[in-house]
């Protein structure tokens, strides 16, 4: 259970694509907050990857990581 509850995002969310010689190429694509209730999470995504590209949902580590704008990984 998620018992947290912000403003602030909990999570960052991020398209992971494979790229060549096995580099992987991450991209910022929204954020998640824990649910009211701490049974979940609420995603708002920034955009949607187009392709094929994994999903990955990341706990932000800092407040500065959630200052942070932008996000290439």
């Amino acid at each position: 259970m998620i018992v947290k509850e912000s403003k602030q995002p909990m999570h960052r969310i991020y398209a992971v694509r494979k790229g060549d010689k096995g580099t992987s190429y991450w991209a910022e694509i929204g954020a998640a907050w824990a649910n009211r209730d701490g049974k979940g999470l609420n995603l708002k995504f920034n955009l949607m990857p187009v392709g094929d590209a994994d999903i990955v949902i990341r706990e932000i580590e800092s407040e500065t990581d959630a200052a942070n704008e932008g996000g290439a990984r």
